[in-house]
């Protein structure tokens, strides 16, 4: 029978430390499939400067329709089979001058906090 330590692990005094908002280096940028629908996402690796290791940032907070909106940088495509105009992904390309996703790799963007409180990056 396997031993489940977790059963065993009592609350701790540190509370998680969030990041604050800052700009970040895109150090990779990759598709990932998510959900049962295998729904295609932009997932940017960053380097922000209080943390150790790289941080996953995958949604944009932007302005749509007069108010700010923050949505993930999820792959959706016109009948051409391109990045649909207007959507969140093709605004934040647009912030970032950039042709493609991939073009996202070495670029530095601003990040802001989104409503829960996780950083996103800033498209307005």
């Amino acid at each position: 029978m396997v031993e489940q330590d977790e059963l065993k692990i009592g609350i701790g005094t540190k509370e998680t430390t969030t990041l604050k908002p800052a700009v970040v280096k895109i150090e990779n940028v990759e598709v990932r499939e998510l959900g049962e629908k295998k729904a295609k996402k932009i997932i940017c690796k960053c380097r922000h400067t209080d943390a150790n290791d790289l941080i996953e940032i995958s949604a944009v907070k932007y302005e749509h329709k007069g108010k700010l909106d923050t949505a993930g940088l999820w792959i959706n495509k016109d009948e051409d089979n391109l990045i649909r105009k207007g959507s969140s992904l093709a605004v934040f390309m647009n912030c970032c001058n950039v042709k493609v996703p991939g073009d996202l790799k070495g670029k530095e963007f601003a990040t802001v906090l989104d409503n829960n409180g996780f950083l996103v990056f800033k498209g307005y």
